[in-house]
Parts: structure tokens; sequence; C-alpha cells
């Protein structure tokens, strides 16, 4: 009997320091047993822009906030306006890179648009969703916006 009672609080004594470390190891920064993919942004407003101008281009940086090495594996674009490139080469853990977005407003229709690229790599998510959006005006329509945008005043110095 009493070797059952040493067993039983010698249980409830191991039980309590996992739970303790368990609580401890929650408030802590989340580990990644994989790949994460972190992007800065998911999204950017190239704004008003000329139809016939030339073509745009944004980096989305991330971050592999992981355990692994992240390999992007592809990045499907909603439209042949939309070009992206990525380095092919695995991303180590706590290291960063870029995927260049490239707009091509001459391919697309005038007026507004909003783009989805779907990036696909061995992240824990799977899937990561990025957008590019703005208005592509013809000339006229450019500048008949920029004369009615209210203008800013500019900074005093002191």
């Amino acid at each position: 009997m009493k070797r059952i009672l040493l067993v039983l609080l010698g249980s409830l004594l191991m039980t309590g320091a996992y739970a303790a470390k368990t609580a401890r190891a929650g408030r802590e920064a989340p580990q990644r047993a994989g790949a994460h993919l972190r992007l800065e942004e998911t999204s950017w407003n190239f704004g008003d822009v000329p139809r016939r101008g030339d073509d745009l281009v944004h980096e989305f940086r991330f971050v592999n906030d992981g355990e692994r090495p992240l390999v992007l594996v592809r990045v499907i674009t909603s439209c042949s306006c939309i070009r992206a490139s990525f380095s092919k080469r695995p991303v180590a853990p706590a290291d960063s890179g870029v995927i260049r977005i490239i707009y091509e407003p001459h391919k697309s229709e005038p007026g507004a648009f909003n783009k989805v690229i779907q990036i696909y790599s061995n992240s824990v998510d799977g899937r990561d969703i990025l957008t590019v959006q703005g208005n592509s005006l013809d000339d006229e329509e450019l500048e008949r916006s920029r004369q009615t945008r209210p203008k800013t005043p500019k900074p005093r110095n002191k």
C-alpha cells in the first residue's frame, strides 16, 4: 500500500512539473516544427498609374521563422499582366528573401485592378496569398485625377 502511494505521489509531482513547463512554453514565442513563410506585408496598392507607362515593381519581403529550410515551389499569378520572380534556393531558418512582383499595366484593361498571387512552398501553412491593386488610367484620365486630387500642404521648417 505504501509503495502504491509513493508511485501515485511521484506521478502527481511529475505531472505538475510537466504542466508548469507547458504553461511557460505557451507564453513564449511559438516554435515552428517545419519551415514557415512569414510575409512582412501581404498587399500593395500602386495607386493611380498610367496605362501606357512603364512596368511597376514591388518586392514582398519574407522571413523563414521556422526550424527547417524554406523552399518556394511556385508562385502563380491571376493574370498575364503580372509576373513574379523569386529565388529557387532554400531559405535557411531566420534568413529572409523577396518575391518580386511586376505589373504590366499595358497588358490589361484600364480601370481598377486587384490581382492575386498564390505562393506555394514547403511552409507549414502550405499556401500564402499576396494581392496588388491600383487604378490603371489612360493619359487624359490620369491628368484629370491629378488635377482633382487635394493638394497636401508642404511641411514648414522649424
